[in-house]
């Protein structure tokens, strides 16, 4: 809720799959200022680039279209901008998407802007640009690459909130920076102020992954026990014209957030906690000062910046060929041994009759250790399911070996049953830079 002095934003989502519940809470309950739904993991846009170019999709993901449906009736009478990176591959799709939503939803006057221009597959140097952690370069993927997402940070969303729009769809942006900017537009933050953008940029970070922040990926159900999970709330951080922000979730709901959760969050995905390279700043979050103030209440300060990065990182989306996964049951006296008969089966034909290596299948016996009332477990497992797989770039491969466990049925040992074949292209990551100057935003408004 803004005052004269704060700013609240709040974490609709962490990734594409996220709950969708508690960002309607948010929307209804926390009196927010801005609601992020970030997205977008790193092969997330890549698979999005896949489907589009294959016809399965326009580009975008179309679940964001549901989570607004929820939220926009409370965030948009109150003026509260909503901004995501569902836009994926095709970001201007995406807000044409919502645009008409909400038409739908009686608010056709709402200006919806894209930030698009992160696609940058074609400015890139193949032979130049080295694959970060290797010695090799782009151009050694020949036809393997699908698609190159640089991390765009704030410049865009701020001259996209400049237009006035109440929701905002980017394509890949640093997550951190879907806060940000928000952020940084509300107090009119100068950019090349880096302690503030160090200070906002925590606040992102912090948020970013929504539930991971309030206990969901902090509890193990042993030392680190949280209430709630099945009604996990999700964060929001009151931020203030300094760039401190004191966390806090809706009061009834799920989870807990306290210096133990904010501190695992804080190092998540961090490599350097002196130098976390972002689109908009490097931090340096080795002083980071977290205070609890009440109950599922926190507050963060204390990011300093080291610079401003001279390269954006890139996300590269490549084809890793086909995971094949085929398995089988069997069940009752003896099952673990029919079990390693199987794949024993299996590897041999694999080996002498097609000729290739059985050491490429992986065999693993599931339910090893599963037990049923009526079984002993001290004798054999009541039953053991045998799950064989396989990565390969030959699809032929793939489907000999879902041919092959299926022919178990008939073809020993005895008492198979429930096969199943699943086969599936895979989308690799690997990452390399380009420089900052290279990349301009483009701005969409409707």
């Amino acid at each position: 809720m803004t005052t004269e002095n704060t700013y609240r934003i709040g974490a609709g989502s962490g990734f594409a799959g996220d709950r969708y519940e508690p960002a309607e809470i948010l929307a209804k309950h926390a009196a927010l200022d801005a609601l992020v739904f970030e997205c977008l993991a790193e092969r997330t846009i890549a698979l999005a680039h896949h489907d589009a170019q294959s016809g399965k999709s326009e580009g975008y993901d179309r679940r964001i279209l549901r989570r607004l449906r929820g939220t926009l009736p409370h965030t948009l009478p109150r003026n509260a901008v909503t901004l995501t990176n569902a836009g994926a591959a095709n970001p201007s799709a995406g807000a044409r998407a919502v645009k008409a939503l909400a038409t739908e939803l009686g608010h056709a006057d709402t200006t919806i802007a894209a930030v698009s221009n992160d696609d940058v597959l074609q400015r890139l140097d193949l032979k130049n640009s080295r694959i970060l952690g290797t010695d090799e370069s782009l151009a050694d993927l020949g036809d393997r690459l699908i698609s190159a997402n640089a991390y765009l940070g704030i410049a865009g969303i701020l001259d996209a909130l400049d237009a006035g729009a109440g929701v905002v769809v980017t394509g890949r942006v640093g997550d951190a920076s879907l806060f940000l900017a928000p952020i940084a537009h509300h107090f009119g933050w100068d950019r090349t102020n880096l302690d503030l953008m160090a200070e906002g940029t925590l606040v992102g970070h912090l948020l970013e992954c929504s539930g991971q922040l309030t206990g969901g990926y902090f509890a193990d159900g042993n030392a680190k026990k949280v209430p709630g999970l099945s009604t996990l709330g999700f964060p929001y951080a009151d931020v203030e014209t300094s760039g401190a922000a004191t966390l806090g979730k809706v009061a009834g709901t799920g989870g807990l957030l306290d210096r133990r959760t904010t501190l695992e969050q804080l190092l998540y995905e961090i490599d350097d906690p002196a130098c976390y390279l972002t689109p908009d700043v490097a931090l340096d979050l080795s002083n980071v000062s977290i205070t609890e103030t009440g109950p599922d209440t926190v507050r963060v300060s204390g990011a300093r910046p080291t610079g401003v990065p001279e390269t954006l990182k890139v996300s590269i989306g490549v084809r890793d060929g086909y995971l094949a996964v085929a398995e089988i049951s069997y069940a009752g006296p003896g099952s673990l041994q029919r079990a390693q008969m199987a794949f024993d089966i299996v590897a041999e034909r694999w080996r002498d009759l097609y000729g290739h290596p059985a050491d490429e299948l992986q065999c693993d016996f599931i339910g090893h250790n599963s037990a049923r009332p009526w079984w002993n477990p001290s004798q054999d497992p009541a039953e053991v399911r045998t799950r064989i797989s396989l990565r390969t770039f030959d699809h032929r491969k793939a489907l000999t070996l879902g041919e092959e466990v299926e022919s178990l049925y008939t073809n020993g040992p005895a008492g198979g049953g429930g096969a199943a074949v699943n086969i599936k292209e895979t989308i690799g990551i690997v990452s390399t830079l380009i420089p900052r100057e290279a990349v301009t935003p483009k701005v969409e408004i409707f």
